[in-house]
């Protein structure tokens, strides 16, 4: 059974707890006390050397970084409909992984990181590139349901975390309609599971 390394408002966790359900895959669910510091000590770093969540184990393999875990669960238990061989829609989703470790950490997940953890990060800055990320996707869902096209995959489960939790933070949906129904459809998936919702920001 695949050991799941996680802590319940992080969204980097909730990406690969998502992907977990949606391929109905038995794990084990381990939480890691991020605000006692379990993280740090030697047993979780000796897992994980950066100290940070998510981490799996499976089989006796450990890997860490929520976008390489997704996408290995992609490619060894979700076959073509996750993670498709194409070359140009591999290339396509990768392009969205990228946005995921890019401009989505640095916009929605840092200002939630202000309002739900008190970190000390330019909030107004975050709130900034979160709109123009959110401008531009919303663009790009206008013509097709996911964002590589008729079909979910690792690339929408991905973005979804920290884009649907992006109010606690204080970024409004409300100007993004194709954000919101894109949303909708991946709450409506099969094994969906949510992230709780922190009262803070747009959301308190």
């Amino acid at each position: 059974m695949i050991k799941f390394y996680g802590f319940s408002l992080s969204g980097h966790s909730h990406r690969v707890e998502l992907m977990l359900n949606l391929l109905d895959l038995p794990f084990e669910n381990i939480t890691v006390d991020l605000a006692a510091g379990a993280q740090k000590k030697p047993e979780f770093l000796a897992l994980n050397p950066f100290g940070s969540v998510p981490v799996i184990e499976d089989d006796g393999l450990v890997i860490a970084d929520s976008n390489a875990i997704i996408t290995y669960l992609a490619k060894k238990y979700g076959g073509e409909a996750w993670l498709p061989s194409d070359a140009a829609m591999a290339a396509e989703i990768q392009g969205w992984l990228s946005v995921a470790a890019g401009k989505i950490a640095s916009g929605p997940a840092a200002a939630r990181l202000v309002t739900v953890f008190g970190a000390s990060l330019d909030h107004e800055a975050a709130k900034a590139t979160a709109n123009g990320l959110f401008a531009v996707m919303d663009n790009s869902l206008a013509d097709r349901p996911f964002l590589i096209g008729q079909n979910v995959t690792i690339a929408d489960v991905a973005g979804y975390s920290y884009i649907a939790h992006a109010p606690e933070g204080g970024v409004s949906l409300d100007p993004y309609p194709n954000i919101r129904a894109w949303l909708g459809r991946i709450e409506a998936l099969d094994g969906f599971v949510p992230m709780p919702v922190t009262k803070v920001g747009l959301a308190a």
